[in-house]
């Protein structure tokens, strides 16, 4: 979603609040697609500072269906995302890198919440998504998941971390 600002440009040190939401229906990342179960509509504080910097500020929740990490189930993902961006309005003298990130936001007199929101999201997307805290994931052998049930694969696996002790017996084994 765009917001037209014109009105805030304008106005050296004006001040705007205005609710609005995400049109994002999904969010995409290298790590797959993750469809929006669940988005709040929620209010930004903007700001026009000396008309150099545009001050945006807001926060919301929005939840994700996100894979299980141990059982690969789909279960949801609530993201509490704080909005807090200082965004130059003109481009600064020889520091590009920073005008880019202007760029990203700001097209002519719109801001693109959308791609506000989906920094955001990228940041703080929770590292370990688990459909519960006592998910038992799946089994290493045939893949089932072991939340439905046990299977009947063998239990006894050896500890990874012994492997190098465990070769050094294999080589002095009496046949």
């Amino acid at each position: 979603m765009k917001i037209d600002i014109t009105d805030l440009l304008s106005i050296e040190n004006r001040i705007e609040e205005r609710l609005t939401e995400t049109d994002l229906v999904s969010f995409r990342s290298k790590l797959g697609d993750f469809p929006i179960r669940k988005k709040e509509p929620f209010t930004l504080h903007l700001e026009n500072q000396d008309n150099k910097w545009l001050l945006v500020s807001g926060r919301t929740k929005v939840t994700l269906a996100m894979p299980c990490d141990r059982c690969l189930e789909e279960t949801s993902a609530t993201v509490s995302l704080v909005i807090d961006r200082k965004i130059p309005l003109k481009a600064p003298e020889g520091d590009e890198g920073e005008a880019e990130g202007a760029a990203d936001y700001l097209e002519g007199c719109s801001l693109d919440v959308d791609k506000l929101v989906f920094d955001e999201i990228l940041l703080n997307r929770p590292l370990k998504v688990l459909c519960s805290n006592d998910c038992k994931g799946i089994c290493r052998t045939c893949g089932a998941n072991l939340n439905h049930a046990p299977c009947s694969c063998c239990k006894t696996e050896p500890d990874p971390r012994m492997a190098a002790i465990r070769d050094v017996f294999d080589q002095f084994k009496e046949v």
